[in-house]
């Protein structure tokens, strides 16, 4: 039986895909090929590269975004990534959560979607 080995991209609407694009790339810094597509190399990667879950239907975590799906990213430094957000005028979510497996913020991208952002712990940040 043939297996899913990663995840080759996620892809979803948008209102205004430049405008979205030029957000992701100035604030997130993501940047992006000829296509406006980014892509993430994996390969020598220490550290966990992706992870996936589905949710129940009826979860609130992605919550106050109304969309049915959340994008994790993994940061360095998950507190300076919200400073710097916060003083592009983003919508922050005030609240950090952290786990043995590390570091947890969110932010609403300019559609309304959660971003939730995540530094993982030292030894695994690469």
């Amino acid at each position: 039986m043939e297996r899913v080995v990663g995840v080759g991209g996620i892809f979803f609407k948008a209102k205004d895909p430049a405008k979205l694009k030029a957000w992701y790339r100035d604030h997130l810094g993501l940047p992006a090929d000829e296509q406006g597509e980014t892509m993430f190399a994996t390969q020598g990667d220490p550290g966990p590269c992706l992870v996936w879950s589905p949710f129940p239907a009826d979860t609130t975590y992605f919550e106050p975004s109304t969309s049915a799906f959340m994008i994790n990213f993994r940061v360095k430094d998950l507190r300076a990534m919200l400073a710097q957000l916060r003083a592009a005028g983003a919508a922050v979510d005030d609240k950090v959560q952290e786990a043995p497996y590390g570091k947890f913020g969110w932010v609403m991208d300019p559609e309304g979607n959660r971003i939730e952002l995540w530094e993982p712990p030292a030894a695994s940040s690469g």
